[in-house]
C-alpha cells in the first residue's frame, strides 16, 4: 500500500503543471513592451524593455512571477523615474504590434474592434496619496480613459468627461476582471462581466497599457520607497475586422 501511493504522489508531481518563472512564461507578451520605473544605461529613458529581449526579461524588484506562480507582479516605487510629460513613476507594458517590435497606434473609430481583457488585482498603494491606475487606453497625445483606485474607490477616469464608478468599496488583493472595447467609434467597459460605459468617441493613434502607474511620488508625502502594486492573472488583446 506504501509503494501504491508513493508511486501515485510520483505520477502527479510528473504531471502536475510546471512554475512559470518567467513573466513571458505566464502572459502573453508577445504584442507589448515595457516601461520600467528605473533609469539605468539600458536603452530609454527611463528604461524601456523591448523584444526580443522581452522575452526572457524578468526584474525580481519590479517585473515577476509571484510565489503561486499564478499571477505578473508590476511594482512603481514613489521614488521611481517617471516618463516624459508624467510626474509619476510605472512599471506597465505598452501595446506593440503582434511582433512586438512596432508600437501600435489605431483609431476608435475605424474598421476593427479593439479589445483588451485582463484579469488583475491591485495589492498595494502609497500610503500617503493612495491611488494607483491598472489600465489604460492612450491616445497620439495623452489618456482617454485610466482604470484608477483611490482608496477603495475604483472607477473609470476621463479627464474632463466624467469618472465612472465601478466599485466604491474596492478591498486591496481582489481580483477583477476588466474588459475594454473600441470599435465603431465607441467605447465600452466592462466590470467583472457587468457593462459599465458606452461612451461615443473619435480618438487616434490608440493603444492599451496595463500593469501599475502609481499615482504619487515623494512631492506628495510619501517616501521613495512606498510603492503601488498590481498582479495582472491573465491578458490579452484582440483585434478583429467589424462585420
Amino acid at each position: 500500500m506504501v509503494k501504491f501511493w508513493a508511486s501515485c504522489f510520483v505520477l502527479m508531481a510528473l504531471n502536475a503543471e510546471p512554475q512559470a518563472q518567467l513573466p513571458s512564461e505566464r502572459l502573453d507578451l508577445s504584442c507589448w513592451m515595457l516601461t520600467m520605473p528605473i533609469d539605468t544605461p539600458h536603452e530609454g529613458t527611463p528604461d524601456e524593455i523591448e523584444h526580443p529581449e522581452f522575452a526572457t526579461f524578468s526584474d525580481a524588484t519590479y517585473f515577476f512571477v509571484n510565489d503561486s506562480s499564478d499571477g505578473v507582479v508590476f511594482r512603481a516605487p514613489c521614488g521611481g523615474v517617471s516618463t516624459k510629460g508624467s510626474k509619476f513613476p510605472r512599471c506597465e507594458l505598452r501595446e506593440m504590434t503582434k511582433a512586438g517590435t512596432k508600437r501600435a497606434a489605431w483609431r476608435t473609430d475605424d474598421k476593427q474592434a479593439h479589445t483588451l481583457i485582463v484579469k488583475l488585482a491591485i495589492t498595494k498603494t502609497p500610503p500617503v496619496k493612495n491611488h494607483v491606475v491598472c489600465a489604460q487606453i492612450h491616445n497620439a497625445d495623452d489618456d482617454v480613459l485610466m482604470i484608477r483606485l483611490e482608496d477603495t474607490k475604483l472607477f473609470i477616469e476621463r479627464n474632463d468627461v466624467g469618472n465612472i464608478m465601478l466599485d466604491r468599496k474596492y478591498v486591496a488583493g481582489t481580483p477583477v476582471e476588466l474588459k475594454i472595447e473600441c470599435a465603431a467609434g465607441h467605447v465600452k467597459v466592462w466590470h467583472n462581466g457587468e457593462q459599465k460605459m458606452d461612451w461615443k468617441t473619435s480618438e487616434s493613434g490608440c493603444y492599451f497599457k496595463a500593469g501599475c502607474y502609481t499615482q504619487s511620488n515623494i512631492s506628495k508625502g510619501d517616501s521613495a520607497d512606498s510603492y503601488g502594486e498590481v498582479v495582472i492573472y491573465d491578458l490579452k488583446v484582440d483585434h478583429q475586422p467589424l462585420p
